[in-house]
């Protein structure tokens, strides 16, 4: 059995390979931060979705444009769809699992917005409806996902792909990219 230095020595080495290979997302972070900032800007919100740590991933992103990242500065409206229990477990009941995100988009979302998606899998099938119902209803879409990018891969109009196959990896991985779109957006959404 590992030692608990050894399980933190290959945490920090796997940690600094996965987050060494976000070098190569660079033009599609940069393009996400445009979608984002132009989302704003207009008047229009953002929505994001996820599922267990990723549906926290989402709300933390949510809250940083809400409330603030790091300045203060005007608040914008930004709607984490993990947040109501009664409505997703009314459209679990009533509909299916599958639905939970996707009914939301279609009730909240309007042309102009933009769905932010998450998923360390790339395979969670209400994620991938999200994706789908918001296409279908003129949003943009942002896809963080993981390993090869799933099923949900190329569902987006930008995927922000952290390969890899350790879930925590690329859950971390996701956080940091969406803590570093805060920090691209609050400079340009500040001037505003």
């Amino acid at each position: 059995m590992p030692n608990p230095s050894e399980i933190l020595q290959r945490a920090l080495q796997d940690a600094a390979a996965t987050f060494q290979s976000l070098v190569r997302l660079e033009k599609q972070v940069g393009e996400a931060a445009d979608l984002i900032a132009d989302c704003l800007r207009k008047g229009n919100k953002i929505l994001a979705c996820g599922n267990g740590g990723s549906a926290a991933d989402a709300a933390d992103f949510c809250t940083e444009f809400a409330c603030r990242f790091e300045r203060d500065r005007r608040p914008y409206p930004a709607l984490n769809l993990t947040d109501s229990g009664s409505l997703i477990t009314a459209t679990g009941n009533d509909y299916a699992f599958d639905e939970i995100f996707a009914r939301q988009v279609r009730a909240f979302g309007s042309p102009g917005d933009l769905l932010v998606a998450i998923t360390t899998s790339g395979n969670s099938k209400n994620v991938r409806r999200a994706l789908e119902e918001a296409k279908e209803g003129g949003l943009k879409t942002i896809s963080l996902l993981g390993r090869d990018g799933g099923s949900a891969r190329n569902l987006a109009d930008i995927d922000l792909i952290v390969t890899g196959n350790r879930t925590a990896r690329i859950q971390e991985a996701h956080k940091f990219l969406l803590h570093v779109l805060c920090e691209i957006c609050e400079d340009r959404i500040s001037a505003d």
